[in-house]
């Protein structure tokens, strides 16, 4: 255990980032180089053997968290890695994207500052690559029996990786000309470099996942056809349908998708363009949508040299401290600064947020390129317009970052399969994450934000554990693989 006085002992510390002006001259991760493991140990003696974990409930993997921290307090960090895989096929991914509500549940949470949770994730599953801990663990035997996982976000990840380490031969397929998913074009580079993603797809070649990159299927890949190649398929396309913005002036040049605007940015910084096709520089810009997505547009728009940039948010600005209605141990929701909002608030001197606003419409130049946007306060709840509040804000490169609905239509997967909705938008499965079909065909398990909805990376590892274990199940009789989550979980967090 770690010292039972460490919590009265140690204030919260957490792992300094880098100068603002330092980050916004490159693409390195906001943390490069900065895991002081001196650090990050004496933060991990802050754990304070609380007798029942509650950080357990708060993470939907269930990671064993108190375990964790008493190794990287006494620096043995085989053991702390042993512990964080046991639950967490991805820790280097979930300690750099995950907005911890591990951390909200920590007791100490209650009534004081809670352990830096994500910090020492990060550090254990870094200190595991560097020392040679993380290795391939191809299977003793093959059962025969083929999968194919259809995508390769975290949830597809995730369930081929379990499926692979299982004896199944697992084929990913991909539609993008790499691997990732989101994880590659949607999160930029100073969230998480692309090379930690390189290298878990490596380990996982080195285990014996076959990867397909540049594979449409239900496109020019029949998805009823590729059922007859494999015993199982896996479903983990996640929630790409776009939300839209219907107000007039929608149609202007220079008005675009978040996720269109953030892979064009993260292919320049792969090499794939000299400059981004779709560019702040010099530009006044205005995200629309006040979440995580917006924040990552807000940071690419900052390095990319942006005349001025603000970020309307619908919502109300929140409180400071955690609201009566969500009390601990759920995620509150407060007021946050992420990384971004440091940044331009470094740069400007002001926070780019206005809360409590929304588009009326836009308006265009002779050319046809939006020029302002007309913007209006709005009541807290009913998210009326308020009388006497429009004014008209510059605007020569929009944003829409909303969020999205569910799976895309229109792709031919749904069809093909004959996949059913349910009624939230995403695909129907039922409570063994078994896809509910016109057709009736066995063998189709649903993972990740496309039966789940638009979620966290952490949701989507452990969509995709179960999801494989479900899959084993139907192919065996029975399994061993770790099942965190049921379709039914709702979040202990909100």
């Amino acid at each position: 255990m770690t010292d039972i006085r460490g919590f009265m002992k140690y204030p919260r510390r957490a792992v300094p980032a880098r100068p603002v002006e330092e980050r916004l001259g490159d693409w390195d991760e906001v943390y490069a180089g900065q895991a002081l493991l001196p650090v990050v140990s004496e933060q991990a003696t802050r754990c304070m053997d609380c007798g029942i974990p509650f950080c357990h409930s708060g993470c939907p993997l269930g990671n064993l968290i108190p375990e964790w921290n008493t190794y990287a307090e006494h620096g043995d960090w085989r053991a702390a890695s042993e512990r964080l895989h046991a639950t967490n096929n991805f820790p280097e991914f979930t300690g750099r994207l995950c907005p911890a509500p591990c951390e909200d549940a920590c007791v100490l949470a209650i009534n004081t500052d809670p352990v830096t949770i994500k910090n020492v994730e990060q550090a254990i599953a870094d200190q595991s690559w560097e020392r040679g801990y993380t290795r391939p663990q191809p299977p003793e035997r093959l059962s025969e029996k083929s999968v194919a996982v259809v995508g390769s976000g975290p949830a597809g990840l995730a369930a081929a990786q379990q499926l692979t380490r299982s004896g199944h031969t697992v084929v990913v397929y991909e539609r993008a000309d790499r691997v990732g998913g989101l994880l590659r074009y949607g999160i930029p580079a100073f969230k998480m470099e692309k090379r930690y993603l390189d290298r878990r797809t490596e380990q996982m070649r080195a285990e014996g996942t076959t990867f397909r990159t540049g594979v449409d299927v239900g496109g020019e890949l029949d998805a009823a056809e590729l059922m007859t190649r494999h015993d199982v398929l896996v479903v983990a396309v996640g929630a790409r349908e776009q939300r839209e913005l219907p107000v007039p002036g929608r149609n202007l040049l220079g008005i675009h998708q978040a996720m269109e605007y953030l892979t064009f940015a993260n292919r320049t910084v792969q090499g794939d363009y000299a400059v981004s096709p779709i560019t702040a520089e010099g530009k006044h810009v205005v995200i629309v949508g006040g979440g995580d997505t917006g924040s990552d547009c807000l940071g690419t728009v900052l390095r990319q040299g942006a005349a001025s940039v603000l970020q309307l948010d619908i919502n109300p600005e929140p409180e400071q401290g955690r609201p009566a209605g969500e009390p601990w141990p759920t995620y509150p929701k407060v007021y946050r600064i992420s990384h971004a909002h440091e940044e331009a608030r470094g740069r400007a001197g002001t926070d780019p947020r206005v809360f409590s606003a929304a588009t009326l419409r836009f308006e265009g130049s002779a050319t046809g390129r939006v020029r302002a946007l007309h913007l209006t306060e709005v009541e807290p709840r009913e998210r009326r317009p308020r009388p006497g509040t429009e004014r008209v804000i510059p605007a020569e490169l929009v944003l829409l970052a909303l969020g999205f609905s569910g799976p895309e239509r229109g792709t031919g997967l749904t069809e093909q399969l004959g996949l059913a909705w349910d009624g939230r938008g995403n695909f129907a499965r039922d409570a063994g994450f078994a896809a509910e079909t016109a057709h009736g065909t066995d063998g189709i398990f649903i993972a990740g934000d496309a039966g789940r909805g638009q979620s966290l990376v952490v949701w989507a590892i452990a969509e995709g554990r179960s999801a494989a274990a479900a899959a084993d199940r139907y192919l065996t009789g029975s399994t061993a693989l770790p099942a965190p989550i049921t379709p039914d979980d709702g979040p202990l967090t909100v």
